[in-house]
């Protein structure tokens, strides 16, 4: 397993070595020593799985403190455009966002440290998302972003010619107006 930076400080993508034969596959999907020796300490303690259609956009999530989440999020069927954003105050890239393509067949991950929040959208014609978290779901510390803020300006890739949005998903407000205790 290899934890690759992304210029982001704590977002990493991680890279697992997939063992494939003609029996079919296998691969470590988290090494707690790994990421310790890359300075992460992350320990699971809520699985989450989803499931969505082409055209799907989700998010943009997070939670406030104290119960802000960091997530290491894999595709285990299709194929996703996965999309952090850094809303640490203070951050060099504050406002940012990055992207990158998820999907099923070369296994690539996506660690997302608390700070920063998080949406995908959904390239293939279903996409189930498995994504550990390393603190409890709690409703109340919920918040969202709006996905198509102009001042983030996400190149979001979808597949569909409308994307399929939650209605609680359009009501979230800009990054600028956002709560946030990052």
């Amino acid at each position: 397993m290899k934890l690759i930076e992304t210029g982001f400080k704590g977002l990493f993508i991680v890279q697992p070595r997939v063992f494939a034969d003609a029996r079919g596959y296998f691969f470590e999907s988290y090494r707690h020593d790994i990421f310790l020796q890359a300075g992460i300490s992350f320990t699971s303690v809520q699985d989450n799985e989803s499931r969505s259609v082409m055209g799907v956009i989700r998010g943009l999530h997070y939670q406030l403190n104290p119960h802000a989440q960091a997530k290491l999020i894999r595709v285990v069927e299709g194929r996703v455009f996965d999309v952090a954003v850094d809303i640490r105050r203070g951050s060099d890239t504050y406002g940012k966002w990055f992207g990158i393509e998820l999907n099923s067949e070369n296994k690539t991950q996506l660690y997302i440290p608390w700070g920063f929040a998080h949406g995908f959208s959904v390239i293939s014609n279903i996409a189930v998302i498995q994504y550990k978290c390393d603190n409890i779901y709690n409703p109340q510390s919920e918040r969202g972003i709006m996905f198509d803020d102009k001042d983030l300006d996400i190149k979001w890739v979808y597949g569909g010619n409308e994307p399929i949005i939650s209605e609680k998903d359009k009501k979230h407000p800009c990054l600028k107006d956002a709560e946030n205790n990052f």
